[in-house]
């Protein structure tokens, strides 16, 4: 094993679970609040993505030593997750929860792309694997992430225009 490889993966590791806990929390005020959830027929698929993904790391990449200009793009990517994550504060959540009466969130990098948490997976997706060699995992999982995006961003747009139309 590599013991850089294996931090990497316990870091990223690490930070999914907490940032779990973190959405189940917000999600839960979110609902008592009034909100609605949406879409919630393709969530199941977007977790076992992502622990698909994830697990599949910790299988091909812990004997890895790692590529440093890859982590080093993963690391910027992590520099915008913290700027969404800050951004929507308690808003963030890994559902599509919907507060009637809320506005839309035009600040930090919501007003330079309209969905950049999204973007910053995509990038996360590919990279990370890109970081231990994985061509082919990040072509594949990359793949996958672009059909599930295709119905989350879809869901996600059209509960969204239904807010802030009032309806």
């Amino acid at each position: 094993m590599n013991a850089a490889a294996i931090l990497i993966l316990a870091l990223v590791t690490l930070q999914r679970l907490s940032e779990l806990v973190i959405a189940r929390r917000n999600t839960a005020r979110l609902l008592a609040e009034g909100g609605r959830e949406v879409g919630t027929g393709h969530y199941p698929f977007i977790v076992a993505l992502h622990a698909s993904w994830l697990g599949g790391l910790w299988l091909l990449a812990r004997d890895v030593p790692p590529a440093l200009p890859w982590l080093g793009l993963y690391l910027l990517l992590q520099i915008g997750r913290a700027w969404v994550l800050w951004t929507l504060g308690g808003r963030w959540t890994a559902r599509i929860v919907v507060v009637p009466g809320e506005r839309l969130v035009a600040a930090g990098p919501f007003r330079l792309y309209p969905h950049p948490n999204y973007a910053v997976v995509v990038g996360e997706i590919a990279v990370l694997p890109l970081v231990f060699g994985l061509w082919g995992f990040a072509l594949l999982f990359s793949v996958l992430n672009a059909l599930l995006l295709l119905v989350r961003v879809s869901a996600e747009a059209g509960a969204l225009t239904r807010v802030s139309r009032g309806s």
